[in-house]
């Protein structure tokens, strides 16, 4: 209870509404002594106008008339002149004199606070002003036990209300701050507890309906986060199930291709010059398929193997490339080209190379095809003393914003309708594997261009 929000709100507001009737008790308190020692000075002065209606009193009366006053003796002052109206023997001298005429707030306090602390009956004396201007001033002598008892008292009443106003309060307070603040925070709670239950079933995910501000924006903001999460889990589910699927189709897949490797040994020996020429191409390409479906089985268990590092010749793997495109993009009006020094050599897995080129250069052409216009694909290399780099550039549409802030995100970063973005995550991954690195260099409406980076790292080539 007391570590609860609503706990501790009315323990806080009990203290504070106590803290606040303290600032306010010491002023009532000054201000309450003040009402005291003014009443004492007006009984005194009724008593004084029955003297002077009648200057024959005896002292009995005047001892009774003093006593209903409060006071020892009774000074008045008129025309300059100081009389000893009433007066009877006092218990012992005078130990203070207080003038009420000029006393400011501060000088109360102080005086009020002081006669609370001082537990000791003295006699003091009391200046004021006499009541409608019966003369011009008016002094009374009295004792400070029953004004300290009366400041008690009433101190004690004062601070009794003050305890009752603030538990009151408090208790307003804890149900305002229950019913608007704790109830919601609970309900949030539980919607948090039930969908981390299930957190795949979207039906858990919390609908905001808040009607504090602050905690509608928690909400909404827990909405957010669920529903990604909810998405991420679900498209987790599928991906997973869509690498089962895969690693079993890749294992079939590579024995019919590894059947067809045995059919191409033979077409090679065919002396129709065509086939001679084409046949080489069609073996490299199954051998590229078997090796696709095995590093595919490999990437279903975990992620890309390891490259395998050889020096190759960049030329012919890019050459292989366009050529593939080339047939695939058949008739239409597409200009495929490269530009890659003749004697260059990389320290990369070729395989994987190609991979990442080929995949590069598929995307560009399917996004001029679908762009229904004419375009060009160009593939180029250089290098400096520290890497080699490797530019994919086309003059096709560009990225849509959508593609370019998930770029390299599978089944997100798709850009042709259908598309599922697995080229360009595994095309990264691929890059990565070699300490390299693939970004986008630029993408408009005039095309788009990738960069490959492959380091050189300390290896001298030959």
């Amino acid at each position: 209870m007391l570590n609860s929000l609503s706990g501790r709100f009315l323990i806080l507001t009990t203290v504070f509404v106590m803290l606040a009737e303290i600032l306010i008790f010491v002023p009532s308190i000054a201000r309450y002594r003040e009402n005291y020692l003014l009443d004492h000075l007006e009984r005194a002065q009724i008593a004084s106008l029955a003297l002077l209606a009648d200057d024959m009193l005896d002292s009995e009366l005047e001892q009774e008339l003093l006593e209903n006053a409060g006071v020892f003796n009774v000074v008045l002052r008129r025309d300059e002149v100081r009389q000893l109206m009433l007066a009877t023997p006092m218990p012992q001298p005078i130990s203070e004199t207080f003038d009420l005429r000029d006393g400011t707030a501060l000088v109360l306090i102080r005086d009020a606070m002081m006669r609370l602390t001082k537990s000791e009956n003295e006699v003091i004396r009391v200046i004021g002003a006499p009541l409608r201007e019966a003369g011009l001033l008016i002094e009374i002598t009295m004792e400070t036990g029953p004004l300290r008892t009366a400041m008690i008292d009433y101190g004690v009443r004062i601070l009794i209300l003050s305890a009752v106003i603030s538990v009151f309060t408090a208790v307003l307070l804890f149900l305002a701050v229950r019913s608007l603040l704790v109830k919601p925070i609970k309900g949030v709670v539980d919607h948090m507890q039930r969908y981390a239950e299930a957190p795949e079933d979207a039906r858990r995910i919390i609908e905001p309906g808040a009607g504090v501000t602050e905690l509608r924006e928690a909400e909404e903001a827990l909405k957010s986060m669920q529903t990604e999460l909810t998405s991420a889990l679900r498209q987790k589910e599928r991906l997973a199930q869509l690498g089962s699927a895969v690693s079993k189709i890749s294992h079939d897949l590579r024995n019919i291709l590894t059947s067809a490797q045995l059919f191409t040994d033979r077409i090679e020996s065919s002396e129709d010059p065509l086939v001679a020429r084409m046949a080489p191409k069609l073996v490299n390409s199954i051998t590229r398929a078997v090796h696709l479906c095995e590093s595919t089985l490999a990437f279903g268990k975990a992620e890309e193997p390891s490259p395998t590092l050889t020096v190759a010749m960049l030329s012919p793997i890019v050459e292989d490339v366009i050529d593939s495109e080339r047939l695939a993009a058949g008739d239409y009006d597409l200009s495929l080209s490269e530009d890659i020094p003749v004697s260059m050599q990389i320290r990369a897995d070729a395989e994987q190379v190609f991979r990442v080129i080929a995949n590069l250069v598929r995307n560009a052409r399917q996004a001029i095809i679908a762009s229904g216009k004419p375009g060009e694909i160009n593939v180029s290399a250089s290098e400096d003393s520290s890497a080699w780099f490797i530019d994919i550039r086309d003059t096709g549409p560009g990225l849509p914003p959508k593609a370019q802030e998930h770029l390299f995100t599978p089944f997100q970063g798709g850009v042709t309708k259908g598309g599922s973005g697995l080229g360009l995550a595994i095309s990264a991954e691929l890059v990565r594997g070699h300490g390299g690195s693939l970004e986008l260099s630029n993408t408009g409406t005039d095309g788009t261009a990738f960069r490959i980076r492959l380091p050189k790292g300390d290896v001298t080539l030959v």
